[in-house]
């Protein structure tokens, strides 16, 4: 099955992209910092998540951690 279509790898692959986008932007911040609207937009909007959200974002990482384990 496609993650799109199975719910708890839609959310690891959203919690994957956030993670992601955030430590790009903190490593390049002008390379996202131009692209804020479009689809490329999408991603820059990512990084904000995980930027204002950033406890919210790691624990929810964690619990998908131990969810996928056990």
């Amino acid at each position: 099955q496609s993650a799109v279509f199975h719910l708890q790898s839609l959310l690891v692959v959203i919690l994957l992209l956030i993670c992601t986008c955030t430590y790009i932007r903190s490593i390049f911040p002008n390379f996202m910092g131009r692209h804020k609207f479009g689809w490329k937009g999408v991603f820059w909007k990512m990084a904000r998540i995980g930027e204002r959200l950033s406890p919210l974002v790691s624990a929810s990482c964690i619990v998908m951690a131990f969810y996928i384990l056990l």
